[in-house]
């Protein structure tokens, strides 16, 4: 019978069958994996390896195999003279005062290889575990207990037996993959018995470290010794005497100013203060939130080992450090080192976040060369170190739930300590945070409206409690794609190992490679969105003029979109809720989201005010999602029949200012794998019908329900094409050599907010400066509009085939309305745009057979040709499509 079939009955003495039984009520045992004998290859016989030897570990080990169904460690190993099937690397020399050392690997290991090669089919699993007693107190536990919690210190028995009376039933015991001693003996080749056993040794005590730096963090000295290593660092010493040259100082007050800043920067990180936090945090969370859900981050666990691993989440709240870093910890995973801006190092506070592993750097480094050598030495100390990180590349806060340009300030120093010193390759872990209520929700859209950003306080986070009253429902934090670094570096240069040897060299491809690396994380966020059901109702209930949509249209439009995201996913990290229409609707009036309106032909459901305002913030969160599905319904918002080709063609031509906008994960070629898919849900769901091969596509009439459904989809969408027809009015009125990229955008700004005040759109990311700065950018990256050289922008005439362009998807009203009101020229006019969009003959329907570029041509039908019943409208324009819906 084979000996991972059924375990074997221990043969241990009786009295350590006691000690185990007397042990078993203060231990309660987690094993990671949950079933760690799907690890285990049949007819194989297996010896556990543990870091060091200790009773209770023998102990410990021997019931975790026992519960989970695993060969007893100490029978005696088939095949081999041992009598237990178990050994340390590490053991004490005698019982009570004893000291650890080193087991020699010709002991143990000698044993196993000289049994293998007297039978060469035989074959031995050495399973490495790992036994971690009270590495995070719970909120049951008592305050003491975190001084008696799994660290680096190798502890004497007393302290051992103390740590299992206070924290046993939080025992973690990590099974490794199991490693064919035969097949690493086959690669080997001919080796030395004793030679290669101590190199097998050599390699599990790595393993040992880099699981115990995984689950507790890596072994850090005191932070003294951390601020002595930047100061003496040769790039920080020569900043220091060329800081007392330039400002005629002694050489001691320049140190002391160095030293100052290295103290002002540097984390204080302490495992008791971060299990304290974590004991207080977990009863804080629960009055808080009414649950805190994570997604792949098994996927995650499982990259990080033998990795430096830098978290690089989305920043939505000031909630975030503290979640993220509470989740990593109860989830066996070390409190990454988080960067934090000054403004937080508040009394009593700042002090609390440095010994949780916050570091502190200022908004800032302009004009300041000391301090920018001393913070960058300080973050290549960590990265030399292995300590893992966390930064929000966003640089802060987003106000309007999208995820902001990245600035790739930390990015670039992280790069360039890890060309400095690559001792452990580099992996960056996108991480997407949802919510779905936030605390700071009414501070953003004050800011947004042009009221000054409120600075952090000690007074004013004590006013803030009041916030703490209110239940902020669910929370999910899903882990995305992690990003390698040195795949990068040998795509950007084969021999960068080589060129950076040199720390003062700064390659000439860096740049690219920072910013390529900013915007794979920014999408691999995206790739890893949550859509809670407070996403969905923003999406529908939004996009409506009052915010305000019958119960069955909302609950059609709710089914809708949650079928699309399911038959079209954007990526396999995305999560969706499990609720039905219905249970989202009971949810949003729950929460407090919308409100139901009770009504004799049915009830109504909507938000209004600054309900309203704050939901557009979760609508963004996710507006990515439905990207494509919301360009190819806006295509139908003013026209009843396209071309399949129309909409592709301008899809490729809007695609990189969207993909911009919302860091979508395709290339032009995917986009239009995309949209085709896109269109063919359309047609199967039958708000669009097709004809000519598929060739033209066709949507009902402004008040069949298809229509009006395509119509909330596009309307999410919809404020980035007249955000683009902003931009593009106010440079073409004003002319070429005119207004600078500073200017136009200010003068963007000013026109969405008056066009917002005059049609009530409550979403103050409309008038964003930022997303005007990031469509010039844009503009500029495409060499549709560049700088002259006194400043002043100039274009060419593709600027005018996009007025043409937006003509199609912006009704008449929009456009005439948006060129009024934009500053600049004589305004009553599209000025240098070409005549209006070729005008189909409404008298000639379309061919079926005809051809792309015909069609392309014809691509607008009139409302008149194709229902003359209805009111006789413009080419190109729908205008019954804002009447009332008829129910």
């Amino acid at each position: 019978m084979s000996t991972t079939d059924t375990p074997a009955r221990s043969r241990a003495p009786w009295w350590f069958n006691l000690a185990g039984q007397l042990l078993e009520p203060w231990v309660r045992i987690r094993r990671d994996p949950a079933e760690p004998a799907a690890l285990l290859k049949a007819g194989a016989p297996v010896c556990y390896v543990i870091e060091r030897d200790g009773f209770s570990d023998g102990l410990i080990l021997e019931r975790a195999c026992r519960e989970a169904g695993l060969p007893s460690p100490m029978q005696p190993l088939s095949g081999t003279r041992r009598r237990r099937s178990v050994f340390a690397l590490a053991r004490r020399d005698g019982w009570l005062f004893g000291r650890n050392r080193k087991r020699s690997p010709n002991e143990p290991l000698g044993q196993l290889v000289r049994s293998l090669e007297v039978e060469p089919d035989r074959d031995i699993q050495i399973v490495p575990v790992s036994i971690y007693v009270g590495r995070a107190p719970t909120r049951e536990s008592g305050w003491f207990s975190v001084l008696f919690s799994e660290n680096w210190v190798v502890v004497g028995r007393f302290r051992r037996l103390l740590a299992l009376m206070l924290n046993g039933r939080d025992t973690v015991v990590h099974f490794s993959t199991p490693v064919s001693l035969r097949s690493v003996m086959n690669e080997a080749g001919d080796v030395r018995p004793e030679r290669f056993a101590r190199k097998i040794a050599r390699v599990l005590r790595t393993h040992f470290r880099r699981i115990r730096a995984a689950v507790i963090g890596p072994d850090l000295s005191h932070r003294r010794t951390v601020v002595d290593a930047v100061l003496n660092a040769e790039p920080v010493r020569e900043a220091i005497a060329s800081t007392a040259a330039k400002e005629r100082i002694s050489h001691a007050k320049a140190w002391r100013k160095a030293h100052d800043m290295v103290m002002e920067v540097s984390a204080d990180y302490s495992h008791p203060v971060v299990r304290s936090a974590s004991f207080l945090l977990s009863n804080f969370w629960n009055k808080l939130y009414d649950g805190i859900a994570m997604h792949h981050f098994e996927k995650a666990r499982a990259a990080a080992p033998g990795h430096e691993v830098v978290y690089v989440p989305c920043h939505r709240s000031h909630t975030d450090y503290l979640l993220m870093s509470y989740q990593l910890h109860v989830s066996g995973v070390v409190v990454p080192h988080i960067a934090a801006g000054v403004n937080l190092n508040l009394p009593v506070i700042g002090p609390i976040l440095r010994r949780g592993g916050a570091f502190f750097l200022r908004r800032s480094f302009k004009g300041n060369a000391l301090y920018s050598v001393v913070f960058n030495e300080y973050v290549a100390q960590l990265i030399d170190r292995g300590v893992p990180m966390e930064y929000f590349i966003e640089g802060g806060r987003s106000r309007t739930g999208r995820l902001l340009a990245p600035r790739a300030g930390m990015l670039a120093m992280t790069v360039r300590a890890f060309l400095r010193a690559p001792r452990r390759p580099v992996l960056f872990q996108p991480v997407y945070i949802g919510y779905e209520k936030l605390m700071e929700g009414k501070s953003y859209v004050g800011e947004l409206s042009g009221k000054p950003k409120e600075k952090e306080s000690l007074l004013g986070l004590l006013r803030g409690l009041k916030v703490l009253r209110q239940r902020y429902g669910h929370v999910a934090l899903n882990f995305g794609e992690p990003i390698e670094l040195n795949p990068l570096l040998d795509a950007a240069s084969a021999n960068w190992r080589v060129t950076t040897a040199n720390p003062d060299h700064k390659p000439e491809w860096l740049g690219r490679v920072v910013d390529d690396l900013a915007d794979r994380i920014q999408i691999n966020i995206n790739r890893a969105a949550d859509v809670n059901p407070i996403n969905l109702l923003a999406l529908a209930i939004l996009a409506t003029p009052k915010h305000a949509m019958a119960e069955n249209d909302l609950l059609a439009q709710l089914e809708l979109m949650k079928s699309l995201l399911e038959e079209l996913p954007y990526s396999d990290r995305v999560t969706l809720t499990s609720m039905d229409p219905a249970g989202i609707i009971a949810y949003g009036e729950q929460m407090g989201w919308i409100r139901r309106v009770r009504h004799p032909l049915g009830d109504v459901l909507m938000t209004e005010g600054e309900q309203a305002v704050l939901l557009s913030y979760f609508r963004n969160n996710v507006l990515h999602l439905t990207a494509t599905a919301a360009w190819v319904a806006c295509c139908f918002l003013n026209n009843r029949r396209m071309s399949r080709g129309s909409v592709l063609r301008l899809g490729r031509i809007i695609y990189p200012f969207i993909q911009g906008e919302l860091f979508l994960p395709w290339d032009e070629d995917g986009f239009c794998t995309q949209l085709q898919a896109t269109i063919d849900f359309f047609v199967r769901r039958g708000l669009l019908e097709a004809t000519g091969d598929g060739r033209v596509l066709e949507r009902g009439p402004g008040q069949d329900d298809a229509a009006y459904q395509l119509k909330i989809i596009a309307r999410s969408l919809i404020q980035a094409f007249e955000r683009y027809y902003i931009t593009i009015a106010a440079l073409v009125k004003n002319g070429p050599h005119t207004l600078t990229a500073a200017e136009l955008e200010n003068a963007c700004a000013l026109t969405a907010q008056r066009l917002s005040l005059l049609n009530e759109l409550s979403a103050p990311e409309f008038f964003d400066k930022a997303l005007f700065r990031g469509f010039i950018h844009k503009l500029r990256e495409s060499r549709i509009v560049w700088t002259d050289d006194a400043g002043k922008l100039d274009y060419d005439r593709g600027l005018e085939d996009m007025v043409r362009d937006a003509r199609v998807i912006l009704a008449r009203e929009v456009r005439h309305s948006i060129l009024k009101i934009t500053p600049g020229g004589d305004g009553e006019k599209e000025a240098h745009a070409p005549a209006e969009v070729a005008k189909p003959d409404v008298a000639k329907p379309v061919p079926a057979d005809a051809s792309s570029e015909a069609l392309h041509e014809r691509h607008v039908v009139s409302e008149h040709h194709v229902h003359a019943h209805e009111e006789v409208t413009p080419v190109a324009e729908d205008a019954g499509d804002d009447a009332p819906r008829k129910d």
